[in-house]
């Protein structure tokens, strides 16, 4: 926790954990501000968790969410406010302390207050408020006539796709001027999630800090996007700071959006409620597995689209495995809430699956979403639809529930000039160029073509946008097309897997021979293959830019 001091009255930060409140408390302060939305990153604390300690503490907190890089008036008057009525020293955080110095120094500059002092006082803390002031100086509006930074390549998101992106780029031409932009310290290996809730994994292994991994030569600013002007081929960041760039690259994720399902943040952790989906609570569904002797245990799934299709079940199978060989089984009831229609949405896979659904007798509910959830009261609420297209409230007691949250484009993503109809980067499904901004290309989850959001997509993408930016710039005639490929190692018991392999339309796209592996069959070898394999191929090949299995497909 690296507190920086702005004022005497107020201190900032970025990210901080629960456990940290006490030590702040000990530090002097007396009441907390959280400007970080909830289900923002995916090692990040919900703001209920904050709010429950800072009472054990006897300090005050005051939440005051703002999406990252919107900050609006309303927010820094809101902040202002909070300032004026909280006692002092007040701390306030975000995701790496930039919000909270951007709403103050709004709020500031709203007061009256000398812009020159406002900058200093920023500066001193270690913020460049400068593209604040120009907002202030500007009536409210970010210019974009001018850059505080230009590259010739611009990559949102220092993700699976960001990254791996910039390596395949500078693997082609390592004389490229290459910016990644992302806020995050840690970069995580999601796909390992699985194992850490099947007690497999180490949670400590899936992370590792961002520094080491952009690559060499490649520029990294540590910014949040706020909003993007393309016809200016400009992108303005958390404190109004302004990168134009000639070719952008998107590829910042997607959004767990934990607060569609009422009384979930509330819970989320504790009272045998966790997620994979979620870096600190993946130990926590492992504890859960190993202590249930006997009971009910729910496992959910929500509306598509979300990340990696398979993952709620992976959750329930390796859950399930482990009671089947310590006896337990027979004691616990398993279910699987879907709020889709189908096990699997590839049918050559489900036999396999089903055999495994009929061995540890799970009782599979489809057209059930998660809608309301009482973590104390041991209860979840599901919305059931019928064939008639009526829908009633279903209740469930559980004593275990492992949830997967809604997922949704990042709120930043969803209101740009970017962004198709449902909120996701609009894009041609076979180049991954923009539809519409020709100097534009996305991949990973947050845009729309019609293939299954995983890492192993990812991956067979990179190496496509890197070509077809080549190609755009001259370096080749050749473009590449992305086939929708997509693998999902189904995970049915601990040493064997389902590996299933597809790309659009559902069609089969197995890496290897049907003697090496039977996707359609679990092997004992994709299991070897997600365990021991993947990992090193995801740190050393795909993030360094070896294109190992993942050559792209040229077209023309």
């Amino acid at each position: 926790m690296d507190i920086k001091r702005i004022t005497k009255d107020l201190s900032v930060a970025g990210q901080i954990q629960v456990d940290d409140i006490e030590k702040l408390k000990a530090a002097g302060f007396r009441a907390i501000i959280g400007n970080r939305p909830d289900g923002e990153g995916a090692a990040q604390p919900v703001w209920a968790e904050f709010a429950a300690a800072a009472a054990r503490a006897g300090m005050e907190a005051r939440h005051i969410p703002v999406v990252s890089g919107k900050v609006r008036d309303e927010d820094a008057a809101l902040f202002g406010q909070a300032m004026d009525e909280l006692p002092k020293p007040v701390f306030a955080f975000c995701r790496t302390g930039t919000r909270s110095s951007t709403l103050w120094a709004l709020d500031q500059g709203a007061r009256g207050a000398a812009l020159p002092g406002i900058l200093s006082a920023a500066r001193s803390a270690g913020y460049d408020m400068s593209g604040v002031v120009r907002r202030i100086a500007n009536g409210g509006r970010t210019p974009t006539n001018t850059a505080d930074a230009t590259h010739d390549i611009v990559i949102i998101g220092g993700g699976a796709g960001g990254i791996s992106v910039a390596a395949s780029l500078l693997a082609r031409d390592n004389s490229l001027d290459i910016a990644i932009i992302d806020p995050a310290d840690i970069h995580y290996y999601q796909p390992g999630w699985t194992l850490v809730g099947g007690g497999v994994f180490d949670a400590s292994i899936t992370a590792k800090p961002m520094a080491a991994l952009i690559p060499k030569g490649v520029h990294w600013i540590k910014a949040a996007v706020a909003a993007f002007e393309p016809g200016d081929n400009a992108v303005i960041l958390d404190g109004c700071r302004v990168v134009k760039y000639n070719r952008l690259v998107v590829s910042p994720g997607l959004k767990l959006d934990w607060n569609v399902v009422e009384g979930l943040v509330e819970t989320l952790g504790r009272n045998g409620v966790t997620s994979n989906y979620r870096y600190d609570l993946a130990p926590y569904t492992w504890k859960l597995v190993e202590n249930l002797k006997g009971g009910r245990a729910v496992f959910t799934q929500p509306p598509m689209p979300i990340k990696c299709a398979g993952a709620p079940q992976k959750a329930m199978y390796l859950s399930a495995d482990h009671w089947y060989r310590n006896g337990a089984i027979g004691n616990i009831d398993i279910g699987f809430y879907n709020a889709g229609g189908v096990l699997f949405g590839v049918k050559e896979y489900v036999p396999a699956l089903m055999e495994y659904i009929n061995r540890y007798g799970v009782t599979l509910n489809f057209q059930h979403n998660l809608v309301k959830i009482d973590g104390p009261g041991k209860t979840a609420w599901f919305r059931k639809s019928g064939p008639d297209g009526k829908s009633e409230i279903v209740e469930t007691k559980f004593d275990m529930i492992h949830v997967t949250p809604p997922q949704t484009a990042p709120d930043f993503i969803r209101v740009s000039p970017l962004a198709d109809a449902a909120g996701w980067v609009d894009v041609d499904q076979g180049t991954l160029r923009h539809k519409t901004h020709a100097n534009i290309w996305a991949l990973g989850d947050v845009m729309n073509a019609p293939n299954a959001k995983t890492a192993a997509a990812a991956r067979k993408q990179a190496p496509v946008v890197a070509n077809n930016i080549m190609a755009d710039i001259g370096r080749t005639s050749r473009t590449a097309a992305y086939d929708g490929y997509g693998s999902c190692p189904l995970t049915v018991e601990r040493g064997r897997i389902v590996l299933a392999e597809f790309g659009y339309g559902g069609k089969l796209l197995p890496s290897f021979p049907k003697w090496l592996i039977d996707g359609e069959k679990p092997s004992r070898l994709a299991w070897l293959l997600k365990e021991r394999i993947l990992p090193p191929v995801y740190w050393q090949a795909m993030l360094r830019g070896r294109e190992w299995r993942a050559k792209p497909g040229i077209t023309g």
